[in-house]
């Protein structure tokens, strides 16, 4: 009799998963063999990861609870019960980050010279430096807010750090509310000898120099304390008559949306506690107790003063490409650039050489996340003015770009751009370009597709495949994408691009019932994906069927993964490895053995519902046998990785390879060159 496997035996929940993922990315912080101001780095992310999951997941299952206390989830669970297992797992996650920064800084920091004091710590030199620092640059820009019947409790920015203050004159009791200001480093550095850094946090100078702002009062205690709010947008964008407006004003309510998480000092007092409480209607069984420094991402602050190249990754220098034209280099021959190991310049030099030359008539492209000082974007407003018809589509809803993207969108605009905000009800997700060009009396049509954003930033750190072609048949298909993005076109019939979301679901199922087939005829049959996430359960639920059927499943996720591999009856063919390491991995290929013919895929989408049912996304298949076979193996060398690879255990729990065989790091393979052009 076969098992029946409930849901929760066949799927981890969503955000159980990337609670695991995020706890990956704290094991690089743990990992001795990473350079130490790497391993703070990892630190920061871990708590920048964090916070974005407090204001966008948490935020909403507290919303859900509110809503639906009583529905169960597609795993069986209540939103109370949900919250809970969550709210544990990031309780959890806080006191493990916090064990390892201060065994960081107690011994391997200070091992280097490197040493974060407090007030009571300093020399006579360092106090008068700080003292005088206070006077001229603090003070003038601090303000503190009583709170009273006339003064209402203020409202702090998601992520501010402040002081709650309580303070008594002849008898009676007031609170006040010192904000940590932002727009200030938080990091000092003191006089100290050579080779030597000295630091002090900037709550730590206010907190020395409270008694300044409450002359004739007597403080009675004091806690640092730290909000994040709800950052969800709230959009009804089917209704909307205007898109851009509506979006503004959802971002600036976001300064005033509801408490989601509050964390005080270990020290904190419970009336103190009550108080802050009260004053942002948060509950006080949910308030976190930090005995550390707050909010560390400081660190990102604090290792860009240290100079100690011996203490960072080793640096290396990306492959460039040569051509002298990129349109006559594209003409060539499709390629392919594997970045960060491979230069993003073609990218940006794509679309400079479009601004600046006079053949071409017209440049299209989806912008999803840039940078903020973009010489994409700069490219851009340079083809307007020299008359190019220039679209845009600015994806506005990309979560906390909202207000870099509206900013770019409107600059785009002055300069004469036509500028496409969205599409109400989708996000836009595809990462595309097309440029269109006269030559010799014909329109040649020139495509770049990626699977990762037009950002020069992220470039460096995100590893991502762009993908560049004049090939007619995939040049007719962006150019119909770009129409039912740009207008009312209803999807045409394309031939080198799926897309979602009206075909990728169907077409991803109906490759896994392909290599079904060919495995019960051929015995062959065999997938690879390499994704971020895996969270749609048709897809997995096809997936283990296909085990079931003898297929040979090698997934690589990054991050989320709601698959089990290695259940006895369900998942026995599947495995799953996630790799962290120095760059994020971002790269989406496919790869389905085909009876021995591989089809190999690339796509900006990941398998998740938000991917397949509310963005707009790409799959284009490869037909190049020779990028092709370079996409082939960089999917095996992933897979060989030994030191950054991960494994999924049927267990649901991730395990650190430990091989006796010779030691395989992929991203170190690729950063020492030893991946050519020719070889892969």
């Amino acid at each position: 009799m076969k098992k029946v496997f409930e849901p929760k035996d066949k799927f981890i929940a969503r955000d159980l998963s990337w609670l695991k993922f995020n706890q990956r990315v704290l094991g690089e912080a743990k990992d001795k063999n990473n350079p130490l101001l790497e391993r703070l780095k990892f630190l920061a992310i871990f708590m920048s990861n964090l916070d974005e999951f407090l204001m966008v997941r948490v935020a909403g299952l507290k919303t859900k609870k509110e809503q639906s206390s009583n529905i169960q989830d597609q795993l069986g669970f209540y939103p109370q019960e949900f919250l809970e297992e969550v709210s544990l797992g990031c309780r959890e996650g806080i006191k493990d980050l916090y064990g390892t920064y201060n065994q960081i800084l107690s011994r391997d920091l200070a091992g280097e010279g490197v040493k974060i004091e407090n007030m009571s710590s300093l020399k006579k030199d360092q106090k008068r430096f700080v003292t005088d620092y206070f006077a001229t640059t603090l003070y003038p820009i601090i303000t503190p807010l009583g709170v009273d019947a006339g003064h209402p409790f203020p409202v702090l920015p998601t992520k501010t750090l402040a002081f709650a203050v309580h303070i008594k004159r002849k008898g009676e009791g007031y609170l006040a509310i010192i904000p940590i200001p932002k727009n200030v480093p938080r990091v000092l550095r003191l006089p100290s000898k050579k080779n030597e850094y000295r630091f002090i946090l900037m709550e730590d100078i206010v907190r020395a120099n409270l008694p300044t702002f409450f002359k004739g009062y007597k403080i009675q205690q004091t806690t640092l304390f730290r909000v994040i709010r709800d950052s969800e947008l709230d959009v009804e964008e089917e209704e909307t008559q205007n898109l851009l407006k509506e979006i503004e004003g959802e971002v600036k309510k976001r300064r005033t949306a509801k408490v989601v998480y509050l964390e005080v000092e270990e020290s904190c007092s419970p009336e103190l506690s009550d108080m802050i409480c009260e004053g942002l209607s948060f509950p006080m069984e949910e308030v976190v107790r930090i005995g550390s420094h707050f909010d560390l991402t400081y660190l990102f602050e604090l290792i860009s003063y240290i100079d100690k190249p011996n203490l960072c990754y080793q640096g290396y220098t990306p492959r460039k490409l040569e051509f002298e034209n990129i349109f006559e280099k594209i003409k060539e021959g499709d390629f392919i650039l594997h970045v960060p190991y491979d230069s993003f310049d073609p990218t940006v030099q794509m679309i400079q050489a479009a601004a600046r030359d006079e053949n071409v008539l017209a440049i299209k492209m989806t912008l999803y996340r840039t940078n903020k000082d973009s010489a994409i974007v700069r490219a851009l407003k340079e083809a307007a003015e020299n008359n190019k018809q220039v679209t845009i589509l600015v994806e506005i809803k990309a979560r906390f770009d909202e207000e870099n993207n509206i900013r770019w969108a409107k600059e785009l605009e002055m300069m004469g751009c036509h500028v496409i905000y969205g599409i109400p009800g989708l996000k836009v997700h595809s990462k595309m370009t097309l440029v269109v060009r006269k030559e010799e009396g014909f329109i040649n049509r020139y495509v770049h597709l990626s699977t990762g954003n037009y950002n020069e930033n992220t470039a460096k750190v995100y590893t991502d495949i762009g993908y560049f072609t004049c090939n007619e048949d995939f040049a007719r298909d962006i150019s119909d994408v770009f129409n039912v993005v740009t207008g009312y076109s209803k999807p045409a019939s394309l031939k080198r691009v799926i897309s979602a979301p009206d075909d990728l679901r169907d077409y991803l199922i109906s490759l896994i019932d392909r290599e079904i087939k060919y495995h019960k005829k051929y015995k062959n049959g065999a997938i690879t994906a390499k994704l971020n996430s895996l969270e749609d359960f048709m897809i997995a639920e096809k997936l283990y069927e296909a085990s079931k059927a003898g297929v040979k499943i090698r997934l690589i996720i990054r991050g989320i993964c709601c698959l089990i591999p290695r259940v006895k009856g369900l998942s026995d063919n599947i495995r799953v490895h996630s790799i962290v390491g120095r760059f994020l991995e971002h790269t989406r290929i496919l790869e389905f053995n085909n009876n021995d013919r591989p089809r190999i895929f690339l796509s900006s989408a990941d398998w998740m519902r938000r991917n397949l049912d509310r963005r707009i996304e790409l799959l284009f298949e490869i037909y190049n046998d020779e990028i092709k076979m370079k996409l082939k193996n960089i999917l095996e060398l992933y897979w060989k990785d030994n030191v950054k690879s991960w494994e999924l255990r049927e267990d649901k729990e991730y395990k650190k390879f430990k091989t006796k065989t010779e030691s395989f790091n992929a991203q170190e393979y690729f950063i020492q060159g030893q991946v050519h052009n020719d070889e892969v």
